[in-house]
């Protein structure tokens, strides 16, 4: 099976074939598709459908995103819980069918000067308290840049980007280090490897989560990785690693 779309259309696809064995190849469309970027499949669609002529069907886990009351969601990139929810709640999506990416980034920018609201997390067997967590299973962050560096989506877990401050200036501070490739080395940030985490809410304002930049509600909600989950064609430079 293939599918062209960005993101959110691979999210979908993804939902409907996860613990099957269906082979599956994204092609880019949309506004971004990470999945085939992150694979290094080209941008254009027919070409990228020429990659996966010759690609390698390679089984791999997914993420799993679970909320009370809520059916699971699995996702096949990253999860984000705190700013980038929050980015992804408040943006406008008109703007966003005229201009793309560029609407996350205006989006974004309206957060400086604004207090993030922090929430407890479990992640293994340590204990967090933070106003941002990606989860992901890719380094590449919405086609523009990495936060992540060491994982790749044939790992086994997850890569977990902790940010433990919430004022504004922190997170300037925290994009010079992703800028320099030292933000495991900025202070109020952890980095670190992980299978399963529990979200919970510090009494105040809620906190959103995203999946595969899908606004999904907000927590408490659990996430873990489901091992053998999907098999994906993936180009035989990435799959041979």
């Amino acid at each position: 099976m293939l599918a062209a779309g960005g993101d959110g259309t691979i999210n979908e696809v993804i939902n409907g074939i996860a613990g099957s064995d269906t082979v599956f190849g994204p092609l880019p469309a949309g506004t971004a598709n990470v999945l085939a970027n992150e694979v290094g499949l080209p941008n254009r669609p027919d070409l990228a459908a020429k990659f996966l002529l010759d690609a390698v069907p390679t089984r791999i886990a997914l993420g799993a995103l679970d909320i009370p009351g809520r059916n699971r969601r699995h996702f096949a990139l990253m999860a984000g819980i705190g700013l980038d929810a929050r980015i992804v709640r408040e943006l406008d999506l008109k703007l966003k069918a005229k201009i793309g990416k560029l609407a996350y980034w205006q989006a974004g920018f309206r957060q400086l000067g604004r207090t993030l609201e922090r929430f407890q997390a479990e992640v293994d067997s340590r204990s967090f308290e933070a106003s941002f967590i990606l989860v992901t299973r890719v380094r590449n962050y919405g086609g523009d840049f990495e936060i992540a560096r060491r994982i790749r989506i044939t790992d086994p877990d997850f890569e977990v980007v902790i940010f433990e401050r919430h004022a504004w200036f922190d997170y300037l501070r925290a994009i010079g280090g992703i800028l320099t490739n030292r933000l495991d080395r900025t202070k109020g940030v952890t980095v670190c490897r992980a299978s399963s985490l529990k979200l919970s809410l510090i009494p105040g304002q809620p906190v959103f989560m995203q999946a595969d930049g899908e606004e999904l509600g907000p927590i408490p909600a659990s996430i873990t990785v489901v091992p053998d989950a999907l098999t994906l064609l993936l180009p035989k430079r990435y799959a041979g690693g």
